[in-house]
C-alpha cells in the first residue's frame, strides 16, 4: 500500500510527524503481511527556515521525497501553484491514500488534485468548524471534508458537525487528536527549551503569545490596541512573543518600538519544543492558533484566544480555553492573575495513540476498497 501525506504549513508538520512513526512501527510488527509504503511531500508553503527546516528536525521527519517549493502568494495564487506542482506527482506515484492534514492552503490544493484524479482522500483533523466563512481556512476545511472517503476527527463535536453536514456515518472515524500524539512524544524524549534559558523564564512567571491571523494584525488599528495590551501585561511580567513574519512586517508599518519595553520579548519564530514548554509553564497563553488551544487544554494552561470564535469548542466545553476580544481583553488576563479559572479536563482520545488508530483505518479502508 501507498500513502502520500502532505506537509505544507508549519501545524501540518506536528500532525504528518506521528503519522511517519505509527506507519514505521505497522511496517516492522508486520514483517509477514504487505507493509506500507510513505510518499512525504512538502509544498513549500512555509518556506521560511524557521517556520519549516526547524520543525522538520526536531520532530524526527525524514527529508521530504517532494519538496514543491511553491513559496508565498494570495490565496488564490498559492492554491494554484500548489496544484499544479502536485498533480505530477500524483500521476506518477498513483498512491492508494492521498493524506492531508489540518486546514492550510495546502489541504484544499492536494484535495482537489487528488479528487479529481479519481485518488482516495483522508483528511486528518476532519470535522471541526468555526462556522466563519471568512475565514480562508474554514473553506479549506468544508471543502476538503467534502472530498474526502475518510474524516479522521478530533473531538465527538466534530462528529456532529459531519453528520449534520449529511457526511455518512461510515466515512467518519473518531481516533482523537494527533497534535497530542506529537505532543506526548516530544515531552518523553525530555523538557529542552535552550529559550527559557536564555530568557531566564520561570515557570508561572510569564506570559506567551501567538497572534498571526489578518483579524488580529493586518490591521494597523487592531495591531496598535492589541500591542498596547501587551505593553501593559508586560508591566507585571515577562511577555514572550514570538513574531510570525507577517506580524512583524505589520509591527515596522505601525513604527512599533519593542526595545522600549524591558519585558516585552519580541523574538524570532521558536521551535516546537520551546513553544511547548512556554504553553505548558507560561502563567497565561493568548493565542489565535488552534494548535496551542489544543496543547494548553492538554497542559492545563488559561488560555485566551482572541477571536471572536473557535473550530475547536471542545477546548472551550472542557479545557482551560475561553475566548476574548479588546475590549474584555484586560478582565479576562486579571481573572487569569487571580486564579479564577477552572482545571479543565483532557477529552477522550487526547491520548498519544491517535496516528496507530489512523494507520489501523487506512489499512482497512484498503484492504476493503471501501468505508
Amino acid at each position: 500500500m501507498k500513502i502520500l501525506m502532505i506537509a505544507g504549513a508549519r501545524p501540518n508538520f506536528m500532525k504528518i510527524a506521528p503519522l511517519v512513526k505509527a506507519i514505521h512501527s505497522y511496517n516492522n510488527e508486520s514483517k509477514n503481511k504487505t507493509g506500507i509504503k510513505q510518499v512525504l511531500v512538502h509544498t513549500g508553503q512555509h518556506y521560511d527556515h524557521n517556520m519549516s527546516d526547524i520543525f522538520f528536525r526536531e520532530l524526527g521527519i525524514p527529508a521530504p521525497d517532494f519538496n514543491l517549493g511553491v513559496g508565498s502568494g494570495s490565496q488564490a495564487e498559492q492554491t494554484a501553484k500548489i496544484m499544479l506542482a502536485f498533480e505530477p506527482v500524483c500521476q506518477q506515484l498513483k498512491p492508494n491514500w492521498v493524506v492531508v492534514v489540518g486546514d492550510v492552503n495546502s489541504t484544499l490544493a492536494c484535495s482537489l488534485v487528488a479528487a479529481k484524479l479519481g485518488l482516495r482522500i483522508a483528511h486528518v483533523e476532519a470535522g471541526l468548524r468555526s462556522f466563519d466563512s471568512t475565514m480562508p481556512e474554514e473553506i479549506n476545511r468544508v471543502v476538503t471534508d467534502r472530498l474526502s472517503d475518510l474524516l479522521f476527527t478530533p473531538s465527538t463535536d466534530a462528529n456532529l458537525n459531519l453528520r449534520k453536514e449529511g457526511v455518512p456515518t461510515g466515512k467518519i472515524k473518531f481516533v482523537g487528536n494527533i497534535m497530542i500524539d506529537a505532543l506526548i512524544y516530544q515531552l518523553r524524549n525530555g523538557e529542552r527549551s535552550q529559550l527559557a534559558e536564555q530568557l531566564n523564564l520561570k515557570p508561572r512567571q510569564f506570559a506567551y503569545i501567538t497572534l498571526h491571523r489578518p483579524s488580529n494584525v493586518d490591521n494597523p488599528e487592531t495591531l496598535k490596541a492589541i500591542m498596547k495590551k501587551l505593553v501593559s501585561l508586560s508591566r507585571q511580567m515577562t511577555v514572550v512573543f514570538p513574531v510570525h513574519p507577517r506580524t512583524r512586517k505589520n509591527l515596522l508599518e505601525i513604527n512599533f518600538k519593542s526595545k522600549a519595553y524591558q519585558k516585552l520579548k519580541l523574538i524570532e519564530p521558536i521551535g516546537y519544543s520551546d513553544s511547548l514548554w512556554l504553553a505548558k509553564n507560561a502563567s497565561l497563553v493568548l493565542t489565535d492558533s488552534g494548535g496551542l488551544q489544543e496543547e494548553t487544554t492538554y497542559f492545563k494552561t488559561p488560555c485566551l484566544t482572541l477571536r471572536a470564535n473557535t473550530e475547536r469548542p471542545i477546548t472551550i466545553k472542557l479545557g482551560t480555553n475561553k475566548l476574548t476580544d479588546i475590549r474584555k481583553l484586560d478582565d479576562d488576563i486579571k481573572e487569569i492573575l487571580e486564579g479564577k479559572t477552572r482545571k479543565g479536563k483532557i477529552p477522550r482520545y487526547w491520548d498519544g495513540l491517535t496516528a496507530q488508530r489512523i494507520v489501523r483505518h487506512l489499512v482497512e479502508g484498503a484492504r476493503d476498497g471501501k468505508e
